[in-house]
């Protein structure tokens, strides 16, 4: 008899958990797991809590959606794989994590000087939608997004970022290359490990979206940027495809709803937290910001294009017109 009550708990605990992690509750609702990586503050993570309030709200409660902030489910290069093994039902990840594995993607990691990440986002998720690429058919993809162009944050002014003289900065994905192209020696670091190489001078600066001016206190050392305009870093938000399928119409109609229009509020929520980065920093830290003349970008444009055209080269040995991606992310 206590064999058999043992045996029925921990089938009971099971269960829990695996209604807690994704799956349909006693009362039919169903609930839906999500791993993201950066820390909850981060706009990857705003958006996936607005994500959820909205599904919930929208399916009057049918879908309750778990989050998992800060790869306490899965972490950052684990996201997508995670997603596809059914680990977690919904995962947010970054393309450039994993070069050369999405292909049709890394074209909007290219130079292409978008003005804000509402532009940027639109962008991306069209073309993911238009192309339904090969590289996203074990998953669903739910939404898709960037960070804001590219700003140089530095310990000294930089007075043409066309030309950055060997100067030492963090940079990351697509950034890396774009720097030194200008000149700068691009030195890769976790964010967590940047305030301590600002301090003893291992970097000069750092190439990022200038919301990390106030979440990561930049400003404290960056006194000088430059909004040089440079590559984004896109994110993608998947589904295991199984779940998806298994999903009521009307839960898919809702999610599908959401595709666009989620694109379109992460890109202005995070243009204006940039926005509100760079006001701080400047009124409240001394931070002096500066904008490339006309004839500066023409030479940024000129002096990047190598990325662009070595990106055409790369993918078309895999049978993707790289060209016309590029052509189609640049068109207004």
């Amino acid at each position: 008899m206590k064999k058999n009550l043992f045996s029925a708990m921990v089938l009971a605990v099971a269960a829990a958990a695996f209604s807690g992690c994704g799956g349909a509750g006693g009362d039919g609702t169903i609930t839906l797991s999500y791993a993201n990586f950066p820390p909850p503050e981060t706009f990857p993570c705003v958006q996936m809590e607005r994500w959820k309030e909205e599904v919930e709200r929208r399916t009057g409660g049918k879908v309750r959606v778990r989050t998992y902030p800060g790869g306490t489910l899965l972490e950052a290069k684990a996201v997508f794989d995670g997603v596809v093994a059914g680990t977690a039902d919904i995962g947010n990840f970054a393309m450039s994590y994993q070069p050369g594995r999405f292909p049709v993607s890394e074209a909007a990691d290219q130079p292409h000087f978008f003005a804000s990440a509402e532009r940027a986002s639109l962008k991306l998720a069209e073309l993911l939608r238009r192309e339904d690429p090969e590289e996203f058919r074990e998953v669903k993809v739910l939404t898709a997004f960037t960070c804001p162009p590219g700003v140089i944050m530095s310990t000294k002014p930089v007075d043409d970022p066309t030309d950055l003289g060997h100067m030492t900065l963090r940079s990351s994905g697509t950034s890396l290359e774009a720097v030194r192209l200008l000149g700068a020696a691009p030195v890769a670091m976790p964010q967590s490990d940047v305030p301590d190489a600002l301090h003893k001078g291992v970097v000069r600066g750092v190439v990022s979206s200038a919301e990390v001016l106030k979440d990561m206190n930049y400003a404290l050392t960056c006194k000088h940027v430059a909004k040089a305009r440079l590559p984004v870093t896109s994110f993608a938000v998947v589904m295991n495809m199984e779940r998806w399928k298994s999903l009521p119409p009307d839960v898919q109609e809702v999610l599908e709803g959401l595709y666009e229009e989620q694109a379109e509020w992460t890109g202005r929520y995070v243009d204006g937290h940039a926005e509100e980065a760079l006001r701080w920093a400047a009124e409240e830290q001394g931070v002096e910001i500066s904008e490339p003349t006309e004839e500066q970008f023409r030479v940024l444009r000129e002096r990047l294009e190598p990325l662009s055209a070595a990106y055409v080269e790369r993918v078309a040995a895999k049978g993707i017109d790289g060209r016309r991606l590029l052509e189609f992310l640049r068109k207004e």
